[in-house]
């Protein structure tokens, strides 16, 4: 009994691991495309001081595509891959809900955090702000 708890445990969190991964590569494609935009405009117009902002629209794209495909579509394409569904407790999907829940996202500190909270004072797999958010 305990060996099949653990079992869908590792499934569980494993699917959410892939699904964070496929995210990521495909975040990452963004970035990448968005930087071969915006470098020939720096270098014409020597204003190289956008990198010091590059982290924060990082956090932007992050925080902006999870909230949008979450609110909309309830997944995003990692996890529509990985066949997982965001839902909410009291009712449908919204952008506020998704925004809150993956607040998280923006940086690996954080989303680390939430992880360690939504384990030590949850009562389910979840992390803190999935709690917070009712999804």
């Amino acid at each position: 009994m305990i060996f099949q708890v653990v079992k869908n445990m590792e499934y569980f969190w494993g699917r959410r691991f892939v699904a964070l991964i496929f995210d990521g590569v495909i975040l990452t494609l963004m970035m990448w495309i968005l930087s071969s935009l915006i470098y020939p405009l720096m270098v014409a117009t020597s204003t190289f001081t956008v990198l010091n902002y590059w982290l924060l629209m990082a956090a932007l794209i992050i925080i902006t595509y999870f909230t949008y495909m979450e609110g909309k579509n309830g997944t995003t394409l990692g996890k529509s891959l990985m066949g997982l569904r965001v839902e909410t407790s009291t009712g449908e999907m919204n952008y506020r809900i998704a925004f809150v829940r993956n607040l998280s996202k923006i940086l690996w500190f954080p989303l680390i955090l939430d992880l360690i909270l939504g384990f030590l004072f949850g009562d389910s797999n979840d992390r803190y702000l999935n709690q917070a958010s009712n999804t």
